[in-house]
């Protein structure tokens, strides 16, 4: 679930008293590049009785195609992550910036000004753009801003700084987690995931709002045959995505966060 620490509308405290409405025991807080959030959730989960788990989710790069990481588990003050984690936000300042430029020169009187005050102190990105592109009406909706604009290859996309697969799980596992390929819905074939599991990707994210019933299957089975473990969840946003009915209808069970933590404690033994 993401909060207003990436590309979420709600505050931390507001998402797990959403899970917390929804009958969750437990949720994962997973912004881009950012792990601001989970103390806070960590809070008000305990007023509440939902437990928070560290999360953060990643962008890779693998032979040209951008693939998202997810970490789960670590030790969100892990000094090489946080630090890590810092640099990649700073590259997110800039690619917003070569973004703007080119919503100028496309005749879109945007600021950058505009856009950091919509992204508070979130990593900005590109939801925050298309934001402002609908506050000042240059677009009908959130996702006009993206099919018109900023979709991958579109007229004002900028490409974003990206490691690979294997050297994020290896960050991921030095801070104490657990990595996964993030949603491969029908955009990563079998061959490409069991790559990205032999260089070194701990497991699978088998349910997601994208995955059909015939995918949940097949990831499923999937990480069963390799004994991998498996994750999932709502990828939780609010906002311009009108995605609050997923919270609570997209999950796995607690054995699935048993075997994700049994998983990370023999890999460190």
């Amino acid at each position: 679930m993401h909060t207003h620490y990436s590309d979420g509308d709600l505050s931390p405290s507001d998402v797990v008293q959403l899970a917390h409405r929804a009958g969750l025991s437990l949720v994962a807080i997973t912004d881009h590049d950012h792990t601001g959030g989970i103390e806070e959730a960590r809070k008000a989960g305990v007023q509440v009785g939902v437990e928070v788990v560290s999360g953060v989710e990643l962008s890779t790069t693998l032979d040209g195609r951008e693939i998202h990481i997810l970490g789960l588990l670590f030790d969100h003050t892990h000094r090489g992550l946080t630090e890590y984690l810092e640099y990649l936000r700073s590259e997110r300042l800039k690619r917003a910036e070569r973004i703007v430029e080119r919503l100028n020169r496309l005749q879109v009187p945007l600021t950058m000004e505009e856009v950091l005050a919509q992204a508070g102190t979130a990593a900005v990105g590109r939801p925050h753009i298309a934001t402002v592109l609908v506050n000042r009406g240059f677009v009908g909706s959130y996702q006009q801003a993206f099919a018109r604009y900023l979709r991958n290859g579109g007229p004002a996309w900028e490409g974003k700084h990206g490691i690979t697969p294997l050297e994020t799980a290896r960050l991921i596992s030095s801070a104490g987690g657990v990595s996964f390929v993030a949603h491969p819905g029908d955009t990563l074939d079998e061959p490409i995931l069991d790559r990205l599991i032999t260089e070194g990707v701990d497991g699978i994210e088998v349910v997601h709002p994208s995955h059909s019933p015939e995918r949940v299957t097949r990831f499923k089975t999937l990480a069963q045959t390799r004994r991998l473990p498996r994750c999932g969840g709502s990828d939780f946003h609010g906002g311009g995505r009108n995605d609050s009915g997923a919270v609570g209808k997209y999950f796995v069970s607690l054995h699935d966060v048993e075997t994700i933590r049994s998983y990370r404690s023999n890999s460190r033994g």
